[in-house]
Formats: C-alpha cells, sequence, structure tokens
C-alpha cells in the first residue's frame, strides 16, 4: 500500500498528505457550493443595476453600480412601504418564534419525562404533522380565520406559523437523553413544583434545542407568502415577501431594480440572526441526530 493510500491522523500544525480519493468529495462540495451560491452572487450584483442595466448587461457582473440610488428608491417608494413591511417580518417572525418555541419545549418536555395513556398517539400525530405541506393548510386556515373574524389581522398570520412538529419532535428527543430523571425527582423531593421544574431547569437544559427550534420557527414564518397572501389586504399590514410581490406584479418592469434591492435587504437581518446564534444552532442539531 502506498504511502498517497494510508489513512493517517493529522495533528494541528502538520501538513495534510494529498490522496487522490479526496478528489471526489471536495469537486462535488465545490460545485454544490458554486451552484447554491450563485443565486445570492447574483442578486448581489443585480440590486446595483438600474432597470436599463438589468436587461442589457451580464447578470453575473457588476454595470454602473448604483447602490445608494436604488437603497434611497426603495426606502423611499410608495411612500415609504418598505421599512413597514420589514419591520412587520420582524414582528410576526419574532412572535411567532418566541410562541412556538415555548409551545414546542413544553409539549417536547411533556412527552419525553411524563407517561399519560394516548402519549404514543399524541407523538404519531405530532410526527403525521410534519408530513403535511403548509400550502394545504392554508385555505382551511383560511376559513377559521374568516369564521373568527381575523382576517386581515397580523393574528391570522402569527397565530398558524406558531405550529411546529419537528420542533415538538426535536424537543422531545433532547429532553430524553439531556434531562435525568433522578434530577427531577430531587427537585421534587425538595418541594419544587412542576412549572418551576420546566422553567428554571428544564429549559436551561434544553437552550440549545430552544435555539434550533427558535431558529426553524422564524425562519418558516419569515418565509412564508402563501398565508399572508390569503389572510392579509391592507397594504400596511403585509410582510416583506407580500409586498415585495405586489411591486414586482403591479409596478412591472419600472420598478425590478427596487425589488431586487428590497430582496437583498430583506435577508440582512436573518443572516445576523444566523451568525449570531449559529453555535447553539449547532449544537442542537448534533446532538438532536446523535441521540435521535
Amino acid at each position: 500500500m502506498s504511502a498517497a493510500t494510508v489513512p493517517s491522523r493529522t495533528t494541528p500544525g502538520t501538513v495534510r498528505r494529498f490522496s487522490w480519493r479526496s478528489v471526489p468529495p471536495v469537486a462535488f462540495l465545490t460545485i454544490s457550493a458554486i451552484y447554491f451560491l450563485m443565486p445570492l452572487w447574483w442578486l448581489v450584483v443585480s440590486s446595483t443595476k438600474s432597470n436599463s442595466s438589468l436587461q442589457n448587461s451580464n447578470g453575473f457582473w457588476f454595470h454602473a453600480p448604483q447602490i445608494l440610488e436604488n437603497l434611497q428608491r426603495t426606502f423611499t417608494y410608495d411612500g415609504g412601504m418598505f421599512p413597514r413591511w420589514v419591520l412587520n417580518s420582524i414582528l410576526y417572525s419574532g412572535a411567532a418564534a418566541l410562541i412556538g418555541t415555548l409551545l414546542a419545549v413544553s409539549a417536547g418536555y411533556v412527552l419525553g419525562k411524563f407517561a399519560f395513556r394516548g402519549k404514543g398517539l399524541v407523538f404519531g400525530a405530532t410526527l403525521a404533522g410534519v408530513l403535511v405541506p403548509n400550502a394545504l393548510l392554508t385555505i382551511p386556515l383560511y376559513f377559521v380565520a374568516s369564521a373568527v373574524g381575523l382576517i386581515n389581522s397580523p393574528w391570522a398570520v402569527i397565530i398558524p406559523t406558531c405550529v411546529s412538529p419537528f420542533g415538538v419532535y426535536l424537543a422531545r428527543i433532547y429532553t430524553e437523553q439531556s434531562i435525568p430523571d433522578e434530577l427531577l425527582e430531587a427537585a421534587r423531593m425538595d418541594g419544587a413544583g412542576e412549572l418551576r421544574i420546566f422553567f428554571t431547569m428544564g429549559l436551561r437544559i434544553l437552550a440549545p434545542a430552544t435555539v434550533t427550534i427558535f431558529l426553524f420557527v422564524f425562519v418558516s414564518s419569515w418565509n412564508n407568502f402563501l398565508l399572508p397572501l390569503m389572510m392579509l389586504n391592507a397594504e400596511e399590514l403585509k410582510p416583506v415577501t407580500l409586498g415585495l410581490y405586489g411591486w414586482q406584479t403591479y409596478r412591472g418592469a419600472a420598478s425590478y431594480d427596487i425589488v431586487l434591492t428590497g430582496a437583498l435587504v430583506a435577508i440582512i437581518p436573518m443572516a445576523i440572526l444566523f451568525f449570531t446564534l449559529q453555535r447553539q444552532l449547532r449544537t442542537g442539531l448534533a446532538a438532536g441526530s446523535v441521540k435521535g
């Protein structure tokens, strides 16, 4: 066996030997990274162009950049609705993520640490919810919201997006593996109630899973489009996804530059949140995948 094919452990500061076996996976990962980053690069380049440059120049390279003019137009166009839409998205996604995370972690904690009749049926029904596409539930949710008078209200968007079956699944797995029964028994013997144990001990231990669920619910709510389209009519209540869609649909080619600039700006809150919580996200996903 040649030296190039012998697997060897490397320590920090040592140079890893070249192996032809590493070429296919590295090439595959490089192509995958280019494939996923290409749309983002196109968006960054396009958001710096005017409408005429968008039609007459290379889509993947800069031409007469005017990002400041585009930003000024985006934030002042249509009476300055874009900042309002961004704030609406932050409000809807933040509220849905906070409420949804608390519900998912609470449900997962109960399913993981308490025995009761029908527990398996409840968990199975929760897992079945993962398999149902959200689009199929939009029409029934519209009729329910209409019946209770929530149409054209922020709650018509926030309440449905609070539900996260995957969050319940992840919280149950993490609860079963991370919170020992002996710790709960010791707290009960010291006189602590179940709510106190959950809020003072359970949530702290479940912090990595909590952050992961929060990010999943926040991203799902931020990218939601069909539900706000059905529920909201007023311009001042729309999230940024629906607002930009309205510009692109009703204003046509004259608004392409501000739509693309607005789409780029709308990514910034998500990027800040992801890079701020990425360590906890990795911990939660790794723990859930190993312990599941």
